[in-house]
């Protein structure tokens, strides 16, 4: 029989801060940077998640032996939360970010977290910590949901011991002088994820491992690096830590292509979403694989006229240019593509709640 969830203690500041000085926090935000007062911590151990507190934002205490800093069993989400015209604060699909979740644990051998919990928790926080959500059409609310082993051993083995802990932080518009295409290096040294790896999770391993190929791509001038399959080294996966989109204009039609997913591929959640609303646009969907000689064959052909990857952060970034050894190119003259900035625009329509969320995609928490 499953233990039944413990509702959290809420343990606030004994001083929140006054309207004036959360408003000078919350002036000219950048992405991850500025935190909100409280946080949640759920300890697991016995084989079981204890009892669960929100409490004051501050530094955690871990065992210099604790497994995450040796092992790496380390995990994290993100997603947002957004102010609505009615005063209202919803989430964007949090119950796909905690099934998320639990694939990603499962693969390191970390215990599940139950989905209510994960719902609950991040409820909790954001109603103590509403008035930290930004109201502007572009800021959200951004939370952090990660889970590290804590257990003080040093054998190589699932950890006994975690720590489940989520915060947020009010991010601003990630392009606050106006969206604009990036340009890309093409990794042939590098390579995110191999078949029967970590890929598809969102382990701290991947990303740490991902920092000496997005150096390359800024040595090479570009804003950003494209990962190559592992084993024929021609088929595009990801840019950095975002999905790829490619637009073709075909016989009247819209198609819009996403390297399908084969294990080594994060499954985005703005990925995901992105497929239903262009249905919902008119346009047709594909998963399917893509290399980079027919990127280029079909960008010099015209069959392709935009690129952009998707993620929590940026929602749609435009690709202008691309470069790798051997050869450059540019997309849509260097300019944000009109397919790319409807679905853009649309996306923020329903989590902003200007538009129907005819799916169904928005959480109400406050």
């Amino acid at each position: 029989m499953t233990k039944p969830i413990a509702p959290l203690n809420i343990t606030p500041v004994t001083e929140r801060l006054s309207d004036a000085e959360r408003h000078q926090r919350m002036a000219n935000l950048s992405f991850g940077r500025t935190f909100t007062e409280h946080m949640v911590v759920i300890p697991y151990k016995d084989g079981a998640w204890q009892q669960g507190e929100v409490k004051p934002y501050g530094p955690l205490s871990l065992d210099p032996s604790a497994s995450s800093l040796h092992y790496g069993q380390s995990i994290f989400e993100g997603f947002k939360a957004f102010a609505q015209p009615d005063g209202s604060v919803k989430t964007f699909r949090p119950e796909a970010n905690a099934e998320r979740f639990n694939r990603s644990a499962r693969r390191l051998a970390m215990p599940d977290l139950p989905p209510e919990l994960f719902m609950a928790a991040a409820d909790a926080l954001i109603d103590l910590d509403k008035d930290w959500v930004p109201k502007n059409v572009g800021e959200s609310l951004y939370l952090r949901p990660l889970m590290i082993a804590t257990d003080p051993f040093l054998g190589v083995r699932p950890a006994l011991e975690y720590l489940f802990v989520l915060f947020a932080s009010p991010a601003g518009a990630y392009f606050p002088s106006g969206v604009k295409p990036v340009s890309v290096w093409v990794s042939e040294d590098f390579v995110r994820a191999a078949p029967g790896g970590t890929g598809e999770a969102k382990c701290a391993g991947n990303y740490a491992a991902s920092l000496v190929a997005q150096a390359q791509a800024q040595q090479k001038g570009c804003d950003q690096v494209v990962w190559l399959d592992a084993v024929e080294r021609k088929f595009i996966e990801e840019m950095g830590g975002m999905n790829l989109f490619f637009v073709y204009q075909e016989q009247g039609k819209i198609i819009l292509v996403t390297p399908e997913l084969t294990g080594t591929l994060l499954p985005g959640i703005t990925r995901l979403s992105l497929l239903q609303l262009a249905k919902d646009l008119g346009y047709e969907a594909e998963e399917r694989k893509l290399s980079v000689q027919q990127w280029r064959d079909d960008i010099a052909s015209g069959r392709m006229t935009e690129v952009f990857a998707c993620g929590t952060a940026a929602v749609i970034t435009p690709v202008g240019q691309v470069k790798a050894n051997g050869f450059e190119m540019q997309i849509n003259r260097g300019e944000n593509g009109p397919v790319t900035m409807a679905l853009r625009t649309a996306l923020l329509g329903i989590q902003h709640g200007t538009t129907a969320d005819t799916h169904h995609w928005m959480h109400t928490v406050a």
